[in-house]
């Protein structure tokens, strides 16, 4: 798979990454995880979200317990397997040519460990920067680039079926252009 620099002012997309899910699988070492990886894939980043055992702390143990008991566990999975993981890491960043960042879930805990956080460019008029300035003057942002990160959240979690449905149907779209004449 080889990566080929844009024209210029073309945007670089890197290669694709449908086959991402069952090559991490085949990848990280068995035993490592309770169940197999999600694996989540953007134009920037590959992010592996996988699930360790629980900690048994018995029944008698309380919330404050299971959390901290479940936090200790994911942190001692992420030294243990460091090393490892940067490896496959590697492998994955050239494989793909996007970054890559892991995420444990143990329980109702889940850390996502050093992931991007990429700028994203955008032209507002004044309406749209009055309600980010808004956001900033009520102390809910810091700035206008955290208030419209804010907002993005927002609409994730209040349009979730939609934008499921315009993957799904993005998806579609993707395989039939696969189909079509070469």
């Amino acid at each position: 798979m080889r990566y080929r620099p844009a024209p210029p002012g073309a945007r670089n997309e890197p290669p694709a990454a449908d086959d991402a899910a069952a090559w991490v699988t085949g990848a990280i070492p068995d035993g490592w995880f309770t169940e197999r990886p999600e694996v989540v894939v953007d134009r920037d980043e590959i992010i592996i979200w996988a699930r360790v055992a629980e900690p048994d702390l018995g029944a008698d143990a309380t919330d404050a317990d299971r959390a901290a008991a479940q936090a200790g566990r994911i942190n001692q999975f992420r030294e243990d397997t460091r090393e490892d993981r940067i490896r496959v890491a590697r492998q994955v960043e050239h494989r793909y040519q996007r970054k890559v960042a892991w995420g444990v879930r143990c329980g109702d805990t889940e850390e996502l460990f050093t992931h991007l956080a990429a700028p994203v460019m955008t032209r507002l008029r004044q309406p749209e920067r009055q309600i980010l300035d808004t956001l900033v003057d009520a102390g809910v942002a810091r700035s206008r680039s955290e208030a419209l990160a804010w907002c993005v959240k927002l609409v994730g979690q209040h349009s979730e079926d939609w934008l499921a449905g315009l993957r799904e149907a993005m998806t579609k779209v993707d395989e039939l252009r696969k189909q079509g004449p070469h």
